[in-house]
């Protein structure tokens, strides 16, 4: 198949996954610091990009993570890193759903990381995953306890932002359209913050 013709089906899957919203400069800019070129990785790691567009559209490889304005695909520096981990791209799955002791919950994370919607980590691993999943659960119990003003509970919760705050990018305004609304990032460290100001 044509170079073009995967591109274009890769384009296509994205839309399908994440709405088609526009991108601003500033979103351009934000990917741009966040994010790399696929085409650039590829060929920084001797890769062959249309091989790794079939790996994307077979379902055995994330998604990219934006589609700049332009139509570049943008990818994490470090997406080949789980698949050299497991051992190669065809171990990956196994490997990946088995971090979870629950089968089925295995599975559907492993339907999240493929849509490429996981931006909301620096790194994108099962355990920075399981952690974040634990932490925005902590800080909303933590948050609406009884004595959640209390210079202990908001010690305690402010430990759970940041370290929160560390595994989180900032995040742009696409995606405040593409998941329809705040990211965990305004939920659970910014919204936060504001309604329990450090002592």
């Amino acid at each position: 198949m044509p170079e073009t013709d995967l591109k274009q089906q890769i384009i296509e899957r994205f839309r399908e996954v994440n709405g088609d919203h526009p991108m601003t400069d500033a979103d351009d800019a934000y990917v741009n610091a966040q994010f790399v070129v696929l085409e650039e990785l590829c060929a920084a790691q001797g890769r062959d990009a249309g091989a790794v567009r079939r790996l994307m559209l077979g379902r055995r490889l994330p998604l990219p993570g934006y589609l700049r304005s332009d139509g570049a695909e943008m990818v994490p520096a470090d997406l080949f890193a789980l698949a050299d981990r497991a051992g190669g791209v065809d171990l990956l799955e196994a490997w990946f759903t088995a971090q979870w002791a629950d089968p089925i919950a295995g599975e559907a994370e492993w339907n999240a990381y493929l849509s490429g919607q996981y931006v909301c980590l620096h790194s994108v691993t099962p355990a920075t995953i399981q952690r974040k999943e634990q932490l925005t659960a902590a800080i909303g119990a933590a948050a609406n306890e009884p004595d959640a003003g209390s210079t202990e509970r908001t010690a305690l919760l402010h430990a759970l932002v940041d370290e929160l705050d560390a595994l989180e990018p900032a995040f742009t305004a696409y995606d405040r359209l593409r998941f329809g609304g705040p990211t965990s990032r305004d939920t659970c460290v910014d919204d936060v913050r504001a309604r329990f100001p450090r002592p």
